[in-house]
């Protein structure tokens, strides 16, 4: 009666065994199957759509921070600049430095044109109006030029003039010496290599490749990959 007890008792335990992996086996299905939606729903997204998300949260949470701070009597801004580290404050500076005036590098050679003559521009200093009309007086029609006008012998370059031509040229020399094929680099970029050779190995898989192999980094930087 005990052997048979015993038997009996075996046998639920199996069945109930088997039971449990039939339901595993159901959740993992349906598991995996969400995970196909759900990849599948990801891959429709546009490419920036984590970006935009993020930023979105940050939008939200900036606002309901900013309307405590009024409703508490509290400037705000002051209190965003008391949690900025001073790494993060060198590095939000920079980025906004070349925002404001970035260094492109060169292009062609007419912006290059143009970006000297607006460097040139900011640097002159303001209008002398009583040597602006003296200058004008004493110069008569040819003050305003033309096509068969000469103004090498009626006019003459002051020291200074000359002295600030020969300082900005200089200064030219130097810039050129430091921006020699100089680039861009974008801080808020993903790190994807060790050393500046290995990042320009990666640009010309990414070129080639990049299309192909997509999914699998995307997978990879998840942690999704099998």
């Amino acid at each position: 009666m005990e052997q048979s007890k015993s038997a009996s008792d075996k046998l639920a335990e199996r069945k109930a065994r088997l039971l449990d992996l039939h339901k595993k086996r159901q959740e993992a299905r349906t598991d995996n199957h969400q995970e196909v939606v759900a990849e599948d729903a990801r891959k429709k997204l546009p490419k920036n759509w984590e970006a935009r998300k993020r930023q979105a949260e940050w939008l939200l949470a900036d606002d309901k921070a900013r309307e405590d701070a009024q409703a508490a009597g509290k400037d705000y801004e002051r209190l965003k600049l008391l949690e900025v580290s001073g790494i993060d404050a060198e590095r939000i500076e920079k980025k906004k430095k070349r925002k404001d005036n970035p260094d492109l590098g060169f292009s062609t050679y007419e912006a290059q044109t143009a970006r000297q003559y607006s460097r040139l521009v900011k640097g002159m200093p303001s209008r002398d109006m009583e040597k602006y009309e003296k200058q004008k007086a004493a110069l008569g029609e040819a003050f305003y030029g033309g096509a068969h006008t000469t103004l090498h012998a009626l006019t003459k370059d002051t020291p200074s003039a000359i002295n600030a031509m020969v300082k900005d040229l200089d200064q030219q020399i130097e810039r050129r010496k430091k921006y020699s094929r100089r680039r861009i680099y974008n801080d808020d970029a993903d790190v994807d290599f060790i050393n500046e050779r290995n990042s320009k190995f990666n640009k010309k898989l990414d070129r080639f490749y990049g299309e192909h192999t997509a999914e699998i980094k995307q997978n990879l930087e998840r942690g999704t990959a099998i």
